[in-house]
């Protein structure tokens, strides 16, 4: 259902104009706008003030909300002033608005650390709000696939790992040393504990960490450091490292075989794009995902968020298209890259003395 509200904190006379030119671009493009959210509402538009960002709580998990932000001055760091806000107001986006006599310019910020920037003009071939609705549309469409079905069933002699899990291990400490694994983002720091709830009921979320990195184990399944984690050391199976079985398409769930009594940590949300390469490519040995860059890379025109089919679709599709899929480096519009391999140590290998640590944003 193509359905949309705006919702939130009392409006500046800038943000009613804001929401009203959303409301009449989206309704144009085929959106249903409703005065109040249904349960089952697409895409919400959540005005937020600054000193109390309320979050908007969805009844389901396909909802993608979209908080607001008006500020009047510049942060110094406006990514860091930001990103704080999206976390605190439980949003999949964020749109920073820095509104003043001198200039209008939105920041568009995402759970990753996208962070890129538009500009309020009437100049132009394109409209603006049609603009602001290219940046939004195909992302608060995508589907999630980030639900998990934990299957007590990996053979005893794969309980402790094996010589897969331990170079998954030697190779997050590797990322770690070469400063490519920013530290976990505190979400305790912002979120209350009924937020926190939130966030482990609708989407499994209990931490925030940046980069994974997965390895074959056979023909079907493959070894990836799970979500949340500190990657630089990862020991325990099941927790650290998981054994991802397959897609259930019927269910729309990554299978995990895990150890019997063991509480599993979740999957990476990229799960679902490494399963895709593997399967279609029984020369990749393995995959890591970075947020940082390389010049010279084939990427997705369209930032969609991780964890989702079509990043998944769009990605597998590049490397099926790459010169060689089995070494192949693509970037993931301002976020990152996403490097096959025949194993770990060729990735390590041809990512040596390339990588560019700022992710450029457009």
């Amino acid at each position: 259902m193509r359905s949309f509200t705006i919702t939130g904190t009392e409006k500046s006379p800038f943000l009613t104009w804001f929401a009203e030119g959303l409301k009449e671009q989206f309704s144009r493009e085929g959106y249903e706008y409703y005065e109040e959210p249904v349960d089952d509402i697409r895409l919400v538009f959540n005005v937020i003030d600054k000193e109390k960002p309320r979050p908007f709580r969805r009844k389901a998990q396909a909802t993608f909300v979209v908080s607001i932000l008006e500020y009047q001055e510049e942060p110094e760091n406006a990514f860091e002033f930001a990103y704080p806000y999206l976390i605190r107001s439980l949003s999949n986006h964020l749109i920073f608005i820095i509104n003043n006599e001198e200039k209008t310019v939105l920041y568009f910020v995402t759970p990753e650390q996208g962070f890129y920037k538009m500009t309020y003009s009437l100049e132009g071939e394109v409209p603006f709000f049609q603009k602001v609705y290219e940046r939004l549309e195909p992302i608060a469409s995508s589907q999630l696939v980030i639900n998990n079905d934990f299957i007590e069933d990996l053979p005893e002699d794969l309980w402790n790992g094996n010589e897969i899990t331990e170079k998954l291990r030697i190779s997050g400490k590797k990322l770690d040393d070469m400063n490519l694994l920013p530290a976990p983002f505190p979400l305790e720091k912002y979120l209350t504990p009924r937020d926190m709830r939130q966030l482990k009921k609708l989407y499994g979320i209990g931490g925030l960490s940046y980069g994974n990195l997965s390895s074959r184990h056979d023909e079907q399944s493959f070894w990836m450091s799970a979500s949340g984690i500190n990657k630089a050391d990862m020991r325990k199976i099941g927790q650290d490292i998981l054994y991802i079985k397959q897609y259930n398409r019927d269910k729309n769930t990554m299978e995990i075989s895990v150890p019997p009594n063991i509480s599993p940590k979740r999957a990476s949300v990229d799960a679902i794009e490494h399963w895709m390469i593997y399967r279609e490519h029984p020369n990749v040995g393995a995959i890591v995902h970075i947020h940082a860059w390389m010049d010279g890379v084939t990427a997705t025109e369209i930032n969609y968020p991780c964890g989702t089919l079509q990043l998944a679709e769009t990605v597998a599709e590049l490397v099926r298209n790459a010169d060689d899929p089995s070494r192949a480096v693509i970037g993931l519009k301002n976020h990152g890259l996403t490097i096959t391999g025949t194993d770990l140590d060729d990735i390590f290998e041809r990512i040596d003395g390339r990588i560019i640590t700022q992710v450029p944003m457009s």
